[in-house]
């Protein structure tokens, strides 16, 4: 049987990323919020421009594009919450900076095959490179979107329950091990078990609709 696959190693892409796009970001005020919000929103754009098919460091540019695109657009005063959830405004703007960095894998193709490729040949190459659209991004994003909610808000509930609810919670209900294992290997009972599943996920819940609210 294969291993399952393992989940990618953000930590040191995000690290070099984010150093790069606080520099660009020079001397704007308010910078500890922006890289509260590139901490946020990181994982989120990169793993979207994974599953669209671009390469590990052509995801990090989508993040300091989109990033920067955000930070210009804000500065401006150009997002209205009127026309639409900031929700579907940060996914178009992934979106179009996917779509740049898929333009500049083609133009970096052509031109390597240029010297030795005549004109016939050269569309076939082209024809070659991914579709700039990717997989249906709406589906992509809105998987990565709930996702992204659901670590935030465990990582909001870990710091309002006490550990060891938190941790028959993990246990039960993310790790999804069955109840007598839960009770058998932390000791306790069936009652705490569901206690912790009831009190954990309902707070759980109401800080996952704080953070759709949220527009950072």
């Amino acid at each position: 049987m294969s291993a399952e696959p393992k989940e990618p190693d953000f930590s040191e892409a995000f690290q070099k990323t984010r150093k790069s796009l606080i520099e660009r970001l020079g001397n704007w005020e308010d910078q500890r919020s922006w890289d509260d919000f590139y901490q946020t929103y990181y994982r989120l754009i990169h793993s979207v421009a994974l599953r669209s098919g671009l390469r590990d460091e052509e995801a990090s540019d989508v993040v300091q594009e989109t990033v920067l695109c955000i930070a210009h657009q804000q500065k401006e005063g150009k997002y209205d919450p009127k026309k639409g959830s900031f929700k579907a405004w940060l996914m178009n703007l992934t979106r179009w900076r996917i779509t740049d960095q898929f333009r500049k894998r083609r133009k970096d193709t052509a031109m390597s095959h240029a010297a030795s490729l005549d004109d016939s040949r050269r569309t076939a190459v082209l024809d070659r490179i991914e579709d700039p659209d990717g997989p249906a991004i709406d589906k992509v994003w809105n998987e990565e979107w709930t996702k992204s909610l659901r670590e935030r808000g465990l990582a909001i509930v870990k710091k309002l329950v006490s550990p060891k609810q938190f941790q028959i919670f993990d246990c039960y209900v993310i790790k999804g091990w069955p109840a007598a294992k839960v009770k058998e290997e932390l000791g306790i009972s069936f009652p705490q078990v569901y206690l912790a599943k009831n009190r954990v996920g309902g707070i759980l819940k109401k800080e996952i609709k704080k953070l759709e609210h949220k527009l950072f």
